[in-house]
């Protein structure tokens, strides 16, 4: 938890809450995130914690997902305020859903701003009824609320004592955003998402067609390098951010920054052919990259 603030005792676990917290860890495994491998060395407390808030995510993003017609996105619009509703009953009131009654456990443990999970909710919002970006500063705006607002969140479970955690939160899923934008553009091209932003795809000459397309284009793969080389100058800036004096306990943001980062060079790789088949990770990949960096993170000397 951040600076000053003192730990609480861990709730008693009732048999309701204890199946509650059984439904938000199992849609942490099916969901098949990068983020497991960096879940798995956290203590029960806040691993508890990190899949309430994983859960939350990945239901708020998915409502939004299945909609691909104006008939689904009002649906979509119906379950946002759902959801909606059921985050504000976290803070006051009783929450209805297995999901948002773990969620308030957590968020009277932790010092979890409310406003965090709100931006959450405006960014998934977006992609109910998609349109494009007009530059990056308008797609930065968007990955703050769908990807910074989660790392901002994780850092008060991880717990802090240097305040530039939240820089490094920011800067580390900004990075994250644009690896998943440049690894899923196909896939989201192909459901009339397009992410990168218009003024780019206009100077390199690149209609969203080539993104669809089944081979790379000339222009498609000069508009990936930059992307790719913005991206990881993301990731650096993310490092020159990072609090060593907090290392131990944010272990578990270093792992998910690093299989991302592995994911970005993979892309890089490929010189950008994104569209031939999705790039990931094996499980033994991302699970030495987790050990490595949990025990190099036990040998660093505590604040």
């Amino acid at each position: 938890m951040s600076a000053g603030a003192a730990p609480q005792a861990p709730p008693v676990m009732t048999r309701a809450a204890g199946a509650d917290q059984h439904y938000v860890a199992r849609v942490t495994r099916a969901s098949g995130t990068n983020f497991y491998y960096a879940f798995l060395f956290l203590p029960r407390e806040q691993r508890e914690a990190i899949h309430a808030v994983y859960a939350f995510c990945r239901e708020v993003d998915d409502v939004v997902d299945a909609a691909s017609n104006a008939t689904e996105a009002a649906e979509a619009s119906r379950r946002l305020a759902f959801w909606r509703g059921e985050l504000a009953a976290c803070y006051e009131g009783a929450p209805t859903h297995p999901i948002t009654r773990s969620l308030a456990a957590h968020v009277g443990r932790y010092p979890i701003r409310r406003l965090d999970l709100e931006e959450i909710l405006v960014g998934v919002e977006r992609d109910v009824e998609p349109r494009p970006f007009a530059d990056f500063d308008e797609l930065t705006a968007y990955c703050h609320r769908v990807a910074s607002a989660v790392g901002l969140v994780c850092i008060e479970i991880f717990g802090y004592k240097d305040p530039r955690a939240r820089d490094y939160a920011v800067a580390l899923g900004l990075a994250f955003q644009m690896t998943n934008i440049l690894r899923d553009v196909r896939a989201d091209a192909l459901r009339g998402r397009v992410y990168l932003p218009a003024d780019e795809m206009a100077r390199f000459s690149c209609p969203a067609a080539d993104l669809c397309a089944a081979r790379p284009t000339p222009a498609f793969t000069a508009l990936m390098r930059f992307q790719i080389e913005r991206t990881r100058e993301l990731f650096a800036q993310a490092r020159r951010v990072f609090p060593q004096r907090d290392r131990r306990s944010l272990f578990a943001a270093e792992i998910m920054g690093a299989i991302y980062e592995a994911i970005l060079e993979k892309v890089a790789r490929r010189d950008g052919d994104v569209l031939r088949g999705k790039v990931k990770l094996s499980k033994p990949h991302k699970l030495i990259i987790a050990a490595g960096i949990y025990l190099r993170s036990r040998a660093a000397r505590p604040a």
